[in-house]
């Protein structure tokens, strides 16, 4: 056994299993059809690994939704409140996901977060004092029986107890150490069950390992894997962590009788420098990451094979060449990408071209005769790199001064002559930006792109849409409109294919959370805006009302994060090319008249290291100023809107407040409002608007249930700096439930205003 992965792309080449579950919840497919399409796209993930020469093939990492939510439901911790839905297992798991709505009865879903560092969204577990663990999933064990009848040398997946309960909520006063006998039990009999089946390996993934462990979890961490490992198993466990490295727990990991450490030697690249001081028992095996399972550039083999040369010189253990992550963070292949030029083609790897580089690096590694091709036709590849390259690009941001960073006059001037100037009423309704893409709207896209309309046909058909929803914003009653982004893919997408710099796949699809998929450009060369991208549909849409319609543009952290980035440059370089770039679609937006303009930004946080402990200014003395650079110099009373999602936002408050908005939206709803207390705590200067409606669910929220999520919001902020809002925006639901929910949001709005005493807050 010398290669593996992580984990495997499952929602299929061509989206396959996004379009059958989505079926599947419109009721056009029945479950067992639904069930079939996944067992399908199991067998032809796995063929394709087999075919690839990987020699262990995990299983378990396929999933409906998300692998976090089929861990709780393995383990029996489902909320209460779902099981008396009365549903089949897998109608309540999706009533976890996505909430569940029939008649009279309606259940929130559970929160959902941002995966780590990734653009991944996980469910988030929720332990309660009614919490009882035990192993009653059957899903894993299916999985493994159909691959070992496929003849597949499986290793059986699963995420571990450590990371459940680091990103669980616990309510009801409990805590984490309040459940780690159970889970040690459950575990424990998940590896009783794999040993009866003969499965050679378990991994069991522990990312939130590369997170700060503080004294008290590193010893829950070795409570709960002493109470796992402690009884005599024929299965070898594996300790499979990624996206950082395991300097607080490295020593104990060593300790606890795993029988594999898998550790990543790329975002992780300190775990290179604990082997070497610490070494690596020889009777353990080292699965190393270091096959890049986040970006989309091939390996350089060169510089690979030096650390797995140092590896094998430092320790005596087996070495298995792993990746670094799952591979669910890449699209599934670049063979069909025939449209890009071939010299962009060859450099760039995807999932099934990363089992490739897997296997030549293990027959390099192993001087292997007749292999010195694939290192000789490596190096040519990496000799042979070109970016284009951008002069008038660089010149403008090498002169860049301190002052281009800075808006005049201070916020709280600013926010008095926005006042004056738009006369918005207590409490200012909007929204974050799109409406529901239609199946008309996407057939018009898709007509356009093949040729088969002119631009005239297609811009018209926007701009009818464009004035439909105006018009129905103006019924509905929201104080701050928008144009809908009829006309756009992708927030990231969209922005990339007018940006010079970019490139672009046709099947790059990569899963964000459940069957949502984002297809993220490629940045190749630099970046620089040559015509208006916005201003003709806002402008539009502005025509057609005397309320205020937001600009909206996606901001250049969010672009550079939700892109794959070239690894040749610094990541600070781009983001200033994408924030000099959109200061111009600013300033063209301002000058058409567009004076409320939202810049979203839900991927600041991102790029943060893991480790607080590893936190310096270094990422965000380069992020916030590249927001405000884009926005800096607009007038006093130009309002300025940012809008963020589905990240711990607490974390980097101070941060937000500095990126000088006028106005931040953010989701709120489904994680309980917990960022309003932090808010209040720092002191926030921003006006802000709390999502109040959870848009990646289908429920619509009643009116009286948005009027208590009101009321608990002015207890706790001013009330003179509150927007009322959707967590995010409505691209992804249907006309239906959009038009519903903010009817009802607008009319618990009026209520609440008619009941609060403007001159000192109070009911």
């Amino acid at each position: 056994m010398t290669t593996t992965i992580i984990g495997f792309p499952r929602i299929g080449q061509q989206r396959e299993l996004k379009f059958a579950t989505e079926k599947y919840w419109r009721k056009q497919l029945t479950q067992n059809e639904l069930l079939q399409v996944a067992a399908q796209l199991r067998k032809n993930h796995w063929k394709v690994q087999q075919e690839a020469g990987l020699d262990l093939i995990p299983v378990g990492d396929f999933s409906f939704f998300d692998n976090l939510l089929d861990t709780a439901n393995l383990l029996n911790i489902v909320p209460k409140r779902y099981k008396r839905l009365g549903l089949s297992p897998l109608a309540e798991y999706f009533a976890q996901a996505r909430g569940y709505q029939q008649g009279e009865v309606a259940v929130k879903a559970l929160p959902m977060k941002k995966w780590f560092n990734t653009n991944y969204h996980y469910i988030v577990p929720e332990f309660t004092t009614d919490t009882d663990i035990k192993l009653v999933g059957d899903k894993l064990f299916a999985e493994l029986d159909e691959a070992l009848k496929q003849g597949i040398n499986a290793k059986a997946v699963v995420i571990g107890p450590y990371t459940l309960l680091k990103l669980s909520r616990f309510l009801e006063d409990t805590t984490a150490k309040n459940f780690v006998p159970a889970l040690s039990a459950a575990y424990a009999e998940i590896i009783a069950r794999l040993d009866q089946k003969k499965i050679d390996w378990l991994q069991i993934d522990e990312p939130a390992l590369c997170l700060d462990v503080t004294a008290t979890e590193k010893e829950l961490f070795k409570e709960l894997y002493t109470g796992i490992l402690t009884p005599k198993h024929t299965t070898k466990v594996l300790l499979q962590t990624y996206f950082g490295d395991l300097r607080d727990v490295y020593q104990e990991a060593l300790t606890l009788p795993f029988d594999g450490i898998g550790l990543d030697f790329l975002e992780g690249s300190y775990n290179a420098e604990l082997v070497e001081k610490n070494g690596f028992p020889a009777t353990k095996t080292l699965f190393a990451g270091v096959v890049n399972g986040k970006n989309v550039w091939r390996n350089h083999y060169v510089t690979t094979l030096k650390l797995l040369k140092e590896l094998t010189q430092t320790i005596a253990a087996p070495i298995v060449i792993n990746s670094s992550t799952s591979l669910l963070h890449v699209p599934y292949s670049a063979a069909t990408e025939e449209q890009l030029p071939a010299d962009v083609r060859q450099h760039l790897a995807f999932a099934t071209e990363k089992l490739v580089e897997l296997k030549e690096l293990d027959a390099l590694k192993h001087d292997k005769i007749g292999n010195q091709q694939f290192l000789e036709k490596n190096d040519a590849l990496f000799a042979n790199v070109k970016h284009p390259y951008n002069a008038a690009v660089h010149a403008q941001s090498d002169h860049l001064q301190p002052n281009d960073y800075e808006r005049t006059p201070e916020r709280k001037e600013r926010q008095q002559l926005q006042k004056e100037e738009f006369k918005l009423p207590l409490l200012p309704t909007t929204t974050i930006g799109s409406f529901p893409q239609t199946r008309d709207v996407r057939q018009n896209r898709a007509k356009f792109r093949k040729g088969e309309i002119t631009r005239a046909q297609y811009d018209k058909f926007n701009e009818e849409k464009i004035a439909r929803i105006v018009k129905i914003q103006e019924e509905i009653g929201l104080d701050v409109l928008v144009h809908g982004e009829y006309e756009r893919n992708d927030m990231v997408e969209y922005f990339g294919e007018k940006l010079d710099g970019f490139i672009f796949t046709k099947n790059g699809w990569v899963q964000s959370y459940g069957t949502r998929g984002v297809k993220p450009p490629i940045i190749w060369g630099d970046i620089s805006r040559t015509a208006p991208i916005t201003v003709a549909a806002s402008v539009f849409a502005k025509n057609l009302t005397a309320k205020p319609v937001k600009g909206m543009l996606t901001g250049p952290v969010t672009i550079f994060n939700w892109s794959f980035p070239r690894e040749d440059i610094a990541p600070k370089e781009t983001v200033t090319q994408i924030a000099l770039a959109l200061q111009g679609e600013v300033f063209d937006l301002e000058s058409n008249g567009i004076k409320i303009i939202q810049i979203d930004e839900p991927a600041l946080r991102e790029n943060l290291p893991l480790r607080k402990s590893n936190w310096n200014q270094e990422y965000l003395d380069w992020a916030v100023p590249a927001f405000r650079l884009v926005h800096s110099k607009v007038a006093p009373t130009t309002q300025i809107h940012t809008h963020m999602c589905y990240s711990e936002f607490g974390d980097i408050i101070d941060a937000i407040d500095q990126l000088d908005a006028d106005v931040i939206s953010f989701e709120a709803s489904r994680a309980d409002f917990t960022l309003i207390d932090q808010l209040a705590a720092a002191d926030f200067q921003t006006e802000v608007g709390p999502g109040v409606y959870d848009i990646h669910s289908p429920r619509i929220p009643a009116e009286e249930e948005v009027e208590a999520l009101i009321e608990q919001i002015i207890k706790k902020l001013p009330l003179d700096r509150i927007w009322i809002n959707p967590d995010c925006g409505l691209k992804t639901r249907s006309e239906e439930e959009s038009f519903a929910s903010l009817r009802n949001i607008v009319e618990a709005t009026r209520k609440v205003r008619s009941s609060v005493n403007e001159t000192n807050g109070a009911f």
